[in-house]
């Protein structure tokens, strides 16, 4: 059941890297699409998804909980990784971001293949604290180990507190626990925009991907994408658990953790005094080899965890 319902998803990734490979429809075509998707059809989808979400399982202060728990956990063993292999401050910057970053078009289109509604409403709940925290984190570690100016940071701060889809997370949630709904038309008009989200989403990423940054190889992309793909799952899903939250709660954490490094993290690296390359590198090993490995981990953690 779990590859019969995320091959549609590796499979859109695939044919947009080979439409952007062919030139197909151009490459003028991909950027835009990716702003559409960013700032019109992702917000839709999270706002009509979270306004009509059944929240009433749904502990947000236990959800922060298990976050700061499993991201400060996983922030030690990273940063215990970097005194083992004395990586320069820019590879680490990388491999940090490479280790607890997460893809969200991916995330939300698994999701919705293996849980439905429900499942992406958690998700977007989930992804409304995790994407500020790990924005902090990440700019955390590029003051003490990258080489970026104040001003880099200073403007990093900005886009988090003017992230659309923070804002959108927000909004929806408002939404729904203030019990307003919308009218009929307007609905309708988020639910095309909603439905578009996904299948464009997959395919930005595959267009995004950069096969070339894959020569950018060596232990600091093998340690960084093992933890991503391998460890991190462990310790998000392990966390939930422990605090007993609810089966499909720990499910889309696991979902989460197994999610190859989002593509902003090349953004952040340049900007930020990181290492670009391997960031990029990082980027397209992690998301091609989740193909593999993201079947794999979640059918031992739900004969294990769950």
């Amino acid at each position: 059941m779990l590859i019969s319902a995320l091959l549609p998803v590796f499979v859109l990734i695939l044919v947009g890297l080979v439409l952007k490979r062919t030139g197909f429809p151009s490459d003028a075509f991909w950027p835009g699409a990716e702003k559409l998707m960013y700032y019109v059809l992702f917000p839709a989808l999270l706002i009509l998804k979270l306004t009509y979400a059944k929240t009433d399982g749904l502990d947000l202060p236990q959800i922060a909980l298990v976050l700061l728990t499993a991201f400060g956990a996983g922030t030690l063993l990273l940063i215990g990784l970097q005194q083992l292999f004395r990586w320069s401050g820019a590879v680490f910057t990388s491999v940090y971001q490479g280790g607890i970053r997460f893809n969200s078009y991916v995330v939300l289109a698994a999701v919705a293949a293996l849980y439905g509604d429900q499942g992406i409403a958690v998700a977007a709940v989930i992804m409304s604290l995790m994407i500020p925290l790990i924005n902090v984190l990440c700019i955390l570690i590029f003051a003490r180990y990258g080489s970026g100016s104040v001003n880099g940071l200073r403007g990093t701060l900005k886009a988090i507190a003017t992230n659309p889809l923070i804002l959108s997370c927000v909004a929806g949630l408002a939404l729904n626990l203030t019990g307003i709904r919308f009218p009929q038309a307007l609905f309708d008009s988020l639910s095309f925009l909603s439905a578009m989200a996904l299948p464009l989403g997959l395919l930005c990423v595959g267009a995004g991907m950069d096969l070339k940054a894959l020569r950018e190889t060596g232990v600091p992309l093998v340690i960084s994408s093992a933890f991503k793909l391998a460890v991190f799952p462990w310790v998000l899903a392990g966390t939930a658990a422990l605090f007993g939250l609810p089966s499909l709660t720990v499910k889309v954490f696991a979902l989460i953790g197994a999610m190859p490094t989002a593509t902003a993290s090349y953004i952040l690296a340049r900007q930020l005094g990181g290492h670009a390359g391997l960031m990029a590198g990082l980027i397209s090993a992690q998301t091609l080899l989740a193909m593999g490995t993201l079947p794999l981990l979640l059918g031992v953690l739900h004969r294990t965890l769950l």
